[in-house]
């Protein structure tokens, strides 16, 4: 059925889904699909994906990230506010929250409303999958992941989609969160080889694809470590322009492609400062994942290349996979149905 017709012919209602009733509702396979034909919608122009909006005030540290995007294709507008907060940290509350508004294009009426954890999580990492799809070696069989979190568990799931991995490198900073990672890894991917490395340098000289996942302000992975064939999914600084995992040295050895022009040169702390340091010019950065996936662009070209996927996330992302979400919630009974006209 067509996304358009089907969102425009929906209730009148709006649907809340919680944080528990989101979970399990969609494959990372179907998740994977739909945000590649998201860039793609953006290279064909049939989707629109501004700049977010940064706000935050000098009594706090705490930003605010309004992120719209508008498809066709769905029929569908999506607003998602996204707090960082670093003082959650010590209240033990996640650092970044968010909440996810979908909405229809045709007539304005909010659709779902959204916790926005766990569809912020999976589409993270299916879109790091498909930056794997098209820049990765196609025979590449290592994964490596810098950060043992709960985002990390979902690039596994999302790159056995796209490549045949045998073997995971993982490293954190703590040895007990990796064996607790491992731990975790060998009861959902029985059979997958999972090893901790002692540093992030040793998971960049054993893989052939490394995502990094971690919420740094400060380089974690310097671009010496960088080998001939590498990919390398830039995932996890958060999306300000001080905050870095990668270091200028890296971003200069890679060939860098972006998620979004316009949403990275405004929040990517990777390429903004690489850039403020020299190492890079603008137009080194120039090439988004939708024109490549549309053929406008030129992927991997050669067994040798070292590419980087900056990933700072996009809300037709958000949209994307809330759309999948709430065709199945509707299908299922889930989530409260919410008269907001009344």
């Amino acid at each position: 059925m067509d996304a358009r017709v089907r969102t425009d012919n929906s209730l009148s209602t709006t649907l809340v889904l919680s944080r528990s009733e989101v979970e399990g509702l969609v494959t990372m396979a179907e998740v994977v699909g739909e945000v590649e034909t998201a860039f793609a919608d953006i290279s064909n122009g049939i989707a629109a994906q501004p700049a977010a909006v940064a706000m935050s005030l000098a009594s706090s540290t705490a930003a605010f990230l309004a992120m719209p995007a508008l498809a066709d294709r769905q029929g569908l507008a999506v607003i998602k506010l996204l707090a960082d907060i670093p003082d959650n940290a010590a209240r033990d509350l996640a650092v970044q929250r968010s909440v996810i508004a979908l909405v229809s294009q045709a007539t304005g009426a909010p659709l779902a409303i959204f916790h926005g954890q766990i569809p912020t999580r999976i589409r993270t990492a299916a879109t790091s999958a498909v930056g794997t799809r098209h820049l990765s070696r196609p025979d590449s069989r290592v994964l490596g992941l810098v950060g043992a979190g709960a985002l990390a568990v979902e690039h596994i799931r999302s790159h056995l989609e796209v490549r045949p991995i045998e073997r995971v490198l993982v490293w954190s900073r703590t040895t007990a969160t990796v064996s607790r990672f491992i731990e975790r890894i060998g009861r959902e991917f029985p059979g997958l080889a999972v090893e901790g490395a002692q540093s992030p340098r040793e998971v960049f000289a054993g893989s052939d694809i490394v995502c990094t996942l971690t919420p740094s302000r400060e380089p974690v992975v310097e671009g010496a470590w960088f080998k001939p064939g590498l990919h390398v999914n830039a995932v996890g600084a958060p999306p300000r322009p001080d905050h870095r995992e990668i270091d200028s040295a890296g971003m200069a050895r890679a060939r860098i492609v972006l998620d979004s022009i316009p949403m990275a040169m405004h929040d990517s702390g990777d390429l903004l400062l690489a850039i403020a340091d020299g190492a890079i010019t603008k137009e080194q950065a120039m090439t988004e994942l939708g024109d490549i996936i549309t053929g406008k662009a030129p992927g991997r070209t050669s067994p040798d290349d070292i590419t980087l996927f900056n990933s700072v996330g996009l809300a037709i992302q958000d949209l994307a996979i809330c759309n999948l979400m709430l065709e199945r919630a509707r299908e299922k009974g889930v989530g409260q149905e919410i008269d907001l006209s009344a």
